[in-house]
């Protein structure tokens, strides 16, 4: 057990820094991530989908309640999602530890799932013998729950604010008119995901001053599907911690889970202040390094959209600091709109080659560095799609097109990555389709002058541009709306940059960066 004594030492502020001594406690550890492992392999696949469940490893779970600054007076704690308890069992184990000066503990453990209230019962169990504690596991569903409390409803159970939240949310897309959605729209809460439908409801009944800390997808930073949770969390609490795992998939390595995650400590009714951003390659939290970051660096002032933004080293990025790059699209008279050939959905118009009365259908498997290869056989994706009544409204006219793919592969280096669309590289053809894998700039739905296309595409290829897009983005999408809301350089600057483009055969990335600072200096 030296391995987690270490863990300990290691944690923010020194406010868990005792370490594991004696058997009993090495037992009592090693018995939860033990159970851990043997009941996450017991749960079938299809049952961890239904309930979008991953239970907490120990060192995360020890990690997270690190977090929470210490604090007096009675506790009323909150562990929704508790799984087989791991949350709820390293916070009360910090308490025993002298890292909180509670009175008394009383918590509310949520699991819906009744197969695994036993072993919920056995962790909380160890804790019993603290006559100041007392827990009550409430296998029922905590959004239902929760908005039939805040609401009022006349048979709701009482549900009272939470001085604490400790949370791993499950991870489960919800439906427009599922149950859930219309319940939670009764509290003012839209969202479209269980995770973020927990974090909203934690807040709205945390105490002010209460603190939230949980473990969730950074998918909620950016895009407009998200937007509504986010504007709700921002009203309603500070954030005062954000902490990245580097490595997408070590978070939840057991699982085989690959969404990139990120634990949030959240403050109901503080003040907008610093923001503590720590980041560690992996759960062994060995690398862990600490930097504070004023507010408007998580949180862009003059973002309507409120991204936030996770930046990873004190320095501000060359986006940032340069004034040479300022613009919107809408300044530069361009637009990004995501391609609108859903293939699926036009299957019986597809053809895999070019035929008589079919013309070019784009996917991301013809674009490459140097441009546009098209038609490209055994692409196993179509190459064309008819030109009739039906898709004649999904089509552009052939021109100069700046694209970017909307998924990278985890494994790629690049999360934007740009690409010219060169009339020349379909002939005759007079409109185009774009299917819905790309991204696609244009003014007006028609094609950009060459010079811009081809600069913006070297704009976006920076790795200033890259830089900055992962400070709010965590995922493999790059959305329209994220392109859309970035800055830019000047219509005449990316003109320039598609003028020293086009004098150049070959280009590297070096070339590319220092051709940019050049720009900006």
């Amino acid at each position: 057990m030296q391995e987690i004594a270490a863990v300990r030492k290691r944690l923010p502020g020194g406010r868990f820094s005792s370490t594991l001594e004696g058997k009993e406690e090495d037992v009592r550890v090693l018995t939860i991530e033990q159970t851990r492992l043997e009941v996450s392999k017991k749960i079938e696949s299809n049952k961890k989908s239904q309930f979008g469940q991953f239970f907490t490893p120990s060192k995360i779970a020890m990690f997270m309640a690190s977090l929470f600054p210490d604090a007096y007076g009675n506790c009323r704690l909150l562990d929704a999602g508790a799984g087989i308890g791991s949350l709820s069992d390293a916070f009360l184990e910090r308490w025993q530890l002298g890292g909180f000066h509670f009175h008394r503990v009383e918590l509310d453990a949520f699991e819906i799932d009744d197969s695994l209230k036993i072993y919920l019962q056995n962790t909380l169990h160890r804790h019993q013998n603290r006559p100041e504690f007392s827990a009550v596991i409430r296998v029922e569903d905590f959004i239902h729950a929760a908005t039939e409390a805040i609401a009022g409803s006349f048979f709701a159970s009482v549900m009272p604010q939470y001085t604490h939240a400790i949370l791993n949310p499950p991870y489960k897309k919800i439906n427009s008119d599922s149950a859930h959605r219309l319940a939670l729209r009764t509290v003012g809460i839209e969202t479209v995901n269980l995770y973020s439908a927990f974090v909203a409801l934690a807040v709205a009944q945390a105490a002010p001053g209460g603190q939230i800390v949980a473990i969730i997808p950074r998918s909620f930073c950016n895009g407009p599907y998200y937007r509504p949770f986010r504007d709700f969390i921002l009203e309603r609490a500070a954030i005062r911690h954000i902490h990245l795992f580097e490595s997408r998939n070590k978070a939840f390595q057991d699982d085989e889970v690959l969404q990139e995650n990120i634990i949030i400590r959240l403050e109901r009714g503080g003040k907008p202040g610093p923001v503590t951003i720590t980041t560690s390659t992996d759960d062994s939290f060995t690398d862990l390094v600490s930097h504070e970051h004023s507010f408007d660096r998580i949180v862009f002032p003059d973002d309507s959209e409120r991204f936030i933004h996770v930046p990873t080293s004190l320095e501000k990025s060359a986006i940032e600091l340069s004034p040479a790059v300022r613009y919107t699209l809408a300044h530069l008279g361009i637009k990004v709109s995501t391609g609108p050939v859903v293939d699926f959905r036009l299957k019986e118009h597809l053809r895999d080659m070019p035929e008589e009365g079919a013309v070019p259908l784009v996917y991301p498997g013809h674009l490459g560095i140097t441009g546009v290869v098209w038609p490209v056989p055994g692409l196993k994706k179509p190459n064309a799609i008819l030109r009739n009544d039906v898709t004649e409204k999904w089509l552009y006219p052939n021109g100069f097109y700046c694209v970017v793919r909307r998924f990278s592969s985890k494994e790629e280096k690049r999360r934007v990555v740009a690409s010219v669309v060169d009339p020349s590289a379909f002939g005759n053809h007079t409109v185009l389709g774009f299917e819905n894998h790309i991204n696609l700039f244009h003014e007006n739905k028609r094609g950009l002058p060459a010079l811009l296309a081809r600069g913006l595409a070297m704009y976006l290829n920076t790795t200033a541009v890259d830089d900055s897009f992962r400070r709010f983005n965590g995922h493999t999408q790059v959305n329209a709306t994220d392109l859309m809301l970035m800055k830019y350089p000047s219509r005449e600057a990316l003109i320039d940059l598609g003028k020293w483009v086009q004098q150049h055969s070959e280009i590297t990335q070096d070339m590319i960066d220092e051709q940019f600072r050049k720009l900006i200096a």
